[in-house]
């Protein structure tokens, strides 16, 4: 595995926002390059930062600024999303492969501990990764989704006949390499807009669509969406009730959940509720509510800025994170 900065005619490789550098690298995979951005500070450890579900590390660009200058972040597009490489063909997307793919990064920059932030599909990562392995994480902080969703398996097994079917067709497009439907990047807000519910505004969407778009080939002025349509037909993470709280159990580490009021569960409340009374039992874990939408990072950062600040004064170490990053 090889880390190095990055440029090219598409990217600049390094950029100044509100004072804070922020420099584009890759980290080298079996089957191409993992895609990110690395806020601040070179000589100390990072947070690495993990997006949702079909969104990318553009999603951090507004809240980030806002956290303490000292403190450096590595956000990163998951693969199949941003400028990250796809899976090969005939290989289907999986949540617990993300679980690997930490552990990749911590042995590309040599780190015993990781530090995450994470939102959504990320924070369930996170949440499952942290579980794993307990003494490896030294903080964690969840943005809206607290854990692996309990699904009612008598509806959830036969829908899965059609997602493997979808899944089929959509890896034949990637082969035949056909361009997708493209658009007028006004109509490319629209439809982020009103395909989250609504909850990225219009306003936040560019930082979404920078690393979400290709300049389309047929069309002029045109754009169309470039992460991997396969995505759309993840293979979901089932775990039992039992499970989770198992999970819950094993995380010690300062671990700090926000949730927002205006966004659902994904679940009956009663699993979310069940996991927090487990978690409140560690006197290191923070649960905080606002009242926002499941992007309120993104689209209010300062209703959860303020909060992971607290949390960061209270459990980041500079010495804790000194670990020297040699390879950019």
């Amino acid at each position: 595995l090889i880390s190095r900065n990055f440029s090219s005619n598409e990217v600049n490789s390094q950029t100044i926002v509100n004072g804070i550098e922020v420099e584009e690298v890759r980290i080298r995979l079996p089957y191409g390059e993992l895609a990110g951005k690395w806020w601040g500070p070179k000589n100390v450890r990072p947070i690495v930062c993990l997006h949702g579900w079909q969104d990318n590390a553009g999603t951090f660009d507004t809240l980030i600024p806002l956290l303490p200058k000292n403190i450096s972040f590595l956000s990163l597009d998951l693969p199949g999303h941003g400028y990250s490489s796809r899976l090969p063909d005939g290989i289907a997307y999986h949540t617990l492969d993300n679980i690997n793919l930490l552990n990749v990064i911590c042995k590309e920059y040599n780190w015993k501990k990781i530090s995450l932030m994470s939102h959504s599909l990320g924070s369930l990562i996170s949440f499952i990764f942290s579980s794993i392995f307990p003494d490896r994480v030294d903080l964690f902080i969840g943005l809206d989704a607290l854990k692996p969703h309990i699904r009612n398996t008598e509806k959830f097994i036969p829908k899965l006949a059609d997602h493997f079917e979808n899944f089929m067709t959509a890896d034949k497009r990637n082969q035949e390499k056909n361009e997708p439907p493209s658009y007028v990047y006004e109509d490319l807000v629209e439809r982020l807009h009103l395909g989250t519910n609504k909850s990225i505004t219009k306003e936040a969407c560019p930082y979404l669509l920078e690393r979400a778009i290709k300049k389309s080939s047929k069309y002029p002025n045109k754009y169309y969406f470039a992460r991997d349509s396969r995505l759309k037909y993840l293979v979901p993470t089932t775990f039992s009730q039992e499970a989770c709280l198992a999970m819950a159990k094993r995380m010690d580490m300062p671990y700090l959940f926000i949730k927002a009021l205006n966004s659902p569960y994904y679940e009956d409340k009663k699993y979310f509720d069940e996991t927090v009374e487990i978690l409140k039992q560690k006197p290191q874990f923070e649960l905080h509510y606002v009242d926002s939408t499941h992007h309120v990072h993104l689209t209010d950062p300062t209703k959860v800025s303020g909060i992971i600040t607290n949390f960061l004064e209270k459990y980041w170490s500079k010495d804790e994170h000194n670990e020297t990053i040699s390879k950019l």
